[in-house]
């Protein structure tokens, strides 16, 4: 787990809370279920409406890498390099065949490329475009809470011109004016705060998960290719100590 992001979120909530009730407010104040159904359901409709479908459900299922990131693989990868790279010098790229029993498709592919013989260049281009790939759908998975960020603050004045009308309704009954003034400033207060205290930091700690694993793609990409071009281990060696820059 991501401590970090953990005790983020919470000192972000708390020191709304604490502020609230220092001055003078209730902490039952802020608990208005209409208005974080105007803004949290009109927030995720207005996303899902711009986004495709496949992209929406991956930004959602990529939320739990903010608490739970995705395992580095850097230090196997760059073990896995090196055990590549001395196994083609000693018995050749044939070799590399037994290595291709692996989860991540994209070592496979590339692994395949090699022992079948493509072209160095060929295989960069190749690669590169699966990298291309991958970046495209995992940004545009990691945008959804970008776009909620945008959305929440607009939708959350939506809920306070709501809570107004309701007001206005209902003039003549002092006892109702209570709860639609409660809903207009409240869903101002979700829809700012959600915004700037969790979907924007959400997408931006997503942002740079995805950079970091196209980086290790990238790295990969040139691994395959100095493998392919037969290039001097020393050469391979500077590609591990690349991925290892950033632990």
């Amino acid at each position: 787990m991501d401590f970090a992001s953990l005790i983020g979120l919470a000192l972000a909530l708390a020191g709304l809370v604490i502020g609230h009730t220092l001055d003078g407010g209730r902490f039952a104040s802020l608990i208005q279920p209409a208005a974080f159904a105007i803004v949290v359901v009109g927030t995720f409709g207005a996303v899902l409406l711009q986004s495709e479908a496949r992209a929406f459900r991956r930004g959602m299922h990529m939320l739990r890498w903010v608490f739970f990131p995705p395992k580095s693989r850097r230090q196997p990868l760059a073990r896995e390099i090196a055990l590549w790279s001395h196994t083609v010098r000693r018995e050749g790229l044939l070799s590399l065949e037994q290595y291709m029993a692996t989860k991540d498709l994209f070592v496979q592919k590339g692994l395949r490329l090699v022992v079948d013989g493509i072209t160095p260049e060929k295989i960069r281009g190749l690669l590169e475009t699966e990298v291309t790939a991958i970046e495209f759908a995992e940004r545009q998975a990691a945008r959804i809470w970008e776009s909620a960020a945008g959305y929440a603050p607009t939708i959350g004045i939506l809920g306070a011109v709501l809570g107004l009308i309701h007001v206005m309704e209902n003039l003549s009954d002092p006892s109702r004016l209570g709860s639609g003034i409660a809903v207009a400033f409240v869903s101002t207060v979700y829809g700012v705060g959600l915004a700037n205290l969790f979907f924007l930091p959400v997408g931006n700690k997503l942002k740079a998960i995805v950079s970091d694993r196209v980086a290790q793609y990238e790295i990969l990409t040139e691994v395959f290719h100095d493998l392919a071009s037969g290039n001097h281990t020393r050469v391979v060696e500077e590609r591990v100590a690349s991925l290892l820059a950033k632990r």
